[in-house]
């Protein structure tokens, strides 16, 4: 119990002054709280085709170009199939936790949003900046990759136009990537037109990189037809390097299906959300998977796995039949994946940025929305900028690694949310009754009213303490954070902190 003067400030005693920043931390918000109708709605324009696109194209990178080759012929074998299969499956849970959570909690933000709601705002801060940080650098790692690729249509990165060529500056041995920052501006160029000509964007760019796929396993299975799929008459079998290999396999490749949790990032932008997210989610990581195995089983069947190049796994494949010709149509769609890699990660960004801003997490600035194009356009072009700057002077290549750290904590954070949510809602906050005992005759004496079921009449925050610190976020709180009794005479505020996790 905390007991505050006229002014709201904690009662003297450091013990006050903990619990303070203690229910800080822990201080969670409504669903969809009246402060965002207030800031004003993005546009509603997104179906649920447009979500698929943006949840294959985010979620497709050029990594399945390259990893399956790595993965094929240091861990998994032949059972690099399985490998993707288990993946998937785990990828899968994930995404049925963001699918739920984005139906009760239909607004921009995505893991921040849910945990600022189940968890609280300290948890939330955290995830909030991990999120930015998964997202900026590996849109700067993806747009690095670019260069080496469109490198290969001039036959060698000496061949590329000096514009596009990458330079090292005298004197600094910095390496510039003009190609990566151009990209990344034309990608934040394309998102300040709107959120449907973005996703149109993305679904074209994700069709043509879902072709490219689909001839790789039509041509590849053609010729593994015609040579007898020599990649599987092994000695060793399926599982050259074991069960424990194919589990290692999995673990590596998980992170190939990364991607789709930024389609929750536009829920707020969803014509019927709590239809349209599920299925989109869903259909995204089905087609996804599907793709990842079937192109993983034709390629392992066509080459044995320890002669697989590890960086050009699939040109190598179909070069060793004798079709050169092939590595334009699968440079072409690993360019393709990169761009829709890029789109994808530079989207969720500024909403996340927008829904901290909302929150009074960051400044104001990040929550603006544009009158016109019903977007946040002002984080937008900052993101843009930033992002651009960082891929043009740094090589995030080795930085990449904190991307997982990001990723990780924000699927436990979301896992988490959904046990909350279901067990202990927002607005049904459990306080403990040994608790209302104890303020109970305070509460009498001051003219209270404590039902006999021991409900306690609710108070209006925005109505708490003029001068209090949680004043300004009065309207992103849950609807009973706070037991609120004032005092005649001494005008006192009485707050009990909300004990929800004691439920567990």
């Amino acid at each position: 119990m905390i007991v505050e003067d006229e002014n709201c400030g904690v009662g003297s005693g450091e013990g006050g002054r903990w619990l303070r920043g203690f229910g800080s931390l822990i201080r969670r918000k409504q669903v969809d709280s009246v402060h965002v109708r207030r800031h004003g709605q993005l546009a509603r324009k997104l179906s649920a085709v447009d979500l698929v696109g943006i949840g294959v194209g985010a979620t497709i990178g050029a990594g399945v170009y390259i990893l399956i080759g790595t993965v094929a012929r240091e861990q998994a074998g032949p059972a690099l199939v399985i490998s993707l299969l288990i993946a998937g499956i785990a990828a899968g849970l994930s995404a049925f936790c963001y699918a739920e959570l984005a139906c009760r909690c239909p607004s921009a933000g995505s893991a921040y949003h849910y945990t600022y709601i189940c968890i609280g705002e300290g948890v939330a801060w955290l995830v909030g900046w991990s999120l930015i940080l998964e997202y900026t650098i590996g849109a700067s790692a993806v747009a690095r990759g670019i260069t080496p690729n469109l490198a290969l249509f001039f036959g060698g990165e000496d061949n590329l136009p000096s514009f596009l060529a990458r330079h090292t500056l005298p004197g600094l041995e910095i390496v510039v990537d003009p190609c990566a920052a151009a990209l990344i501006l034309l990608v934040t160029l394309l998102l300040c037109l709107g959120i449907k000509e973005s996703s149109t964007a993305q679904s074209i760019v994700t069709t043509v990189n879902v072709c490219v796929m689909l001839f790789i396993i039509l041509g590849g299975g053609y010729l593994g037809f015609k040579s007898g799929w020599v990649g599987y008459e092994l000695s060793t079998r399926y599982f050259p390097y074991g069960v424990n290999g194919m589990f290692t396999g999995s673990a590596i490749v998980f992170f190939s299906y990364i991607g789709f949790d930024s389609v929750t990032s536009t829920a707020e932008e969803v014509k019927n959300p709590q239809r349209d997210l599920p299925i989109g989610i869903s259909i995204a990581l089905t087609i996804c998977c599907i793709l990842y195995m079937l192109v993983a089983a034709v390629i392992v069947g066509l080459v044995p796995y320890y002669e697989l190049n590890s960086d050009t796994p699939i040109s190598s494949a179909f070069s060793s039949y004798g079709m050169q010709w092939a590595v334009y149509i699968i440079t072409t769609g690993a360019v393709t994946a990169l761009f829709a890699s890029l789109l994808g990660s530079i989207l969720p960004q500024p909403r996340v940025f927008m829904a901290m801003a909302r929150d009074g997490l960051l400044p104001h600035f990040f929550s603006d929305i544009h009158k016109g194009t019903q977007i946040p356009l002002k984080s937008t072009i900052v993101t843009g900028v930033f992002a651009a700057t960082l891929a043009f002077f740094m090589d995030v290549s080795q930085l990449a690694g904190m991307v997982s750290v990001g990723t990780l904590l924000a699927f436990t954070t979301v896992a988490v949310s959904v046990l909350i949510i279901r067990y202990v809602p927002p607005d049904e906050v459990p306080v403990l009754s040994s608790l209302l005992t104890s303020v109970d005759p305070l509460l009498r004496h001051s003219g209270g009213d404590i039902g006999e079921d021991g409900a306690i009449s609710h108070v209006d925050p925005s109505s708490y303490c003029e001068n209090s610190h949680l004043h300004d976020k009065s309207e992103a709180l849950i609807g009973h954070p706070l037991i609120i009794k004032e005092v005649t005479k001494g005008n006192y505020c009485l707050n009990l902190l909300p004990f929800f996790w004691n439920e567990f």
